[in-house]
C-alpha cells in the first residue's frame, strides 16, 4: 500500500488529503503506463546475446518485463548444463549455477521434446511467470529456436488491452467520457445478449454467426471511416495552405460583428449521426435476431 501511494501521502495524512491524493495517484499511475506503452511501441531494447529465444521474448514483451527476461539470460553465462537421463524424447539435465568462487547450486531440469515443456526445480516461471536461467541454459544446449506460446504470458504482452481502461474515473479527460459512456452501454447490451442466448444451444450456435457478420461489417465501417477521415485532412491542409497564399480582400472578410456572421452561425448545424454510427446498432439487430429464433424454438 505504501508503494502505491508513494509521494503522495504519509502515516501522517488525513482523511480529506487521502480523499484529494488517491485520484491523483491513479491519473499519475495513468499517464506513467501511457509513457510506458509509447516507449513500448516506439522503441527497442536490443538483445543481450544471439538468441532466437530471446528476440522472441523482445518481440513480444514490455520493456519492464524484457528486462527481467534479460537478467535471465544474462545470468545463463554463470551455468554449466549436464545431461543426467534421457529416454522417448524426455530428457533430464543438472544445471550448476556458479553463485561464488567456490559455492555451485544445482538444480534438476526436465524437458519434454515432444511436447515442448520444461521445467525446473527453481520455479521461477510458476512463481513469476519468467522462464529462470537454468531452463534457458537447457533450451540452449537442446538447440531450441523458439519456445512454446505457453511460456510467454499475454499479460507482458505489449499489444495486450487493458479492460479497465474503459471505466469511468474522476480522473479522465473530458474527451475520454463519452468513450466510457459508449463501453458501457455496449457491455449492457452484451449482458442481455449472452442470457438470452444461454437459454438454448441453437441460439448460441446464431449468435456466433451474427457475432461473425457484425465483426466484419464493423471492420468494413472503421476501415472507411479511417480513409475518409485521412482524406478530409489532406484536404483541410491544403485548404488551410491556399488560404494562406491567397490574400484575401477586405471585402470578403466576414467581421464578426456583421449581419452575414451571425446568419453563418445559426444556420450551421453539426451532422446528425447516422444509423450506422450506433455503438448500440449491432447489439440490438443481434438481440431482435436472437428473439426471432427463440419464438421459432418455443413453438
Amino acid at each position: 500500500m505504501h508503494s502505491f501511494f508513494n509521494k503522495f501521502i504519509t502515516r501522517n495524512s488525513s482523511l480529506i488529503q487521502f480523499v484529494k491524493q488517491y485520484d491523483n495517484c491513479l491519473g499519475s499511475r495513468e499517464q506513467r503506463e501511457r509513457e510506458f506503452d509509447a516507449a513500448d511501441f516506439h522503441t527497442v531494447i536490443p538483445c543481450a546475446t544471439k538468441s532466437f529465444v530471446e528476440a522472441q521474448f523482445q518481440h513480444v514483451y514490455t520493456h519492464q518485463k524484457f528486462r527481467k527476461v534479460q537478467a535471465q539470460f544474462r545470468g545463463k553465462a554463470n551455468c554449466i548444463t549436464r545431461l543426467t537421463n534421457s529416454a522417448l524424447g524426455y530428457s533430464v539435465y543438472e544445471a550448476g549455477e556458479q553463485v561464488s568462487s567456490s559455492i555451485f547450486n544445482k538444480f534438476t531440469v526436465t524437458y519434454n521434446s515432444i511436447a515442448a515443456q520444461v521445467k525446473c526445480q527453481f520455479l521461477l516461471f510458476e512463481s513469476r511467470g519468467i522462464l529462470c536461467r537454468h531452463v534457458l541454459s537447457v533450451l540452449s544446449f537442446e538447440r531450441v529456436i523458439q519456445v512454446s506460446p505457453r511460456y510467454i504470458l499475454e499479460r507482458w504482452s505489449k499489444k495486450v488491452k487493458r479492460r479497465h481502461a474503459h471505466i469511468k474515473r474522476s480522473h479522465d479527460e473530458p474527451l475520454l467520457e463519452p468513450r466510457s459512456k459508449w463501453f458501457d452501454e455496449l457491455m449492457f447490451c452484451s449482458q442481455n445478449i449472452c442470457k438470452f442466448a444461454s437459454e438454448f444451444k441453437e441460439l448460441i450456435v446464431i449468435l456466433h454467426h451474427a457475432y461473425d457478420n457484425v465483426m466484419v461489417e464493423m471492420e468494413e465501417l472503421k476501415a472507411k471511416r479511417k480513409e475518409t477521415y485521412s482524406l478530409s485532412h489532406e484536404d483541410a491542409n491544403l485548404e488551410s495552405v491556399n488560404e494562406l497564399q491567397i490574400k484575401p480582400d477586405a471585402a470578403s472578410v466576414v467581421q464578426p460583428n456583421s449581419s452575414q456572421y451571425h446568419r453563418y452561425v445559426t444556420n450551421y448545424q453539426f451532422r446528425k449521426p447516422a444509423t450506422g454510427d450506433s455503438f448500440c446498432v449491432y447489439s440490438y439487430r443481434i438481440l431482435q435476431l436472437l428473439e426471432m429464433q427463440s419464438g421459432l424454438l418455443t413453438k
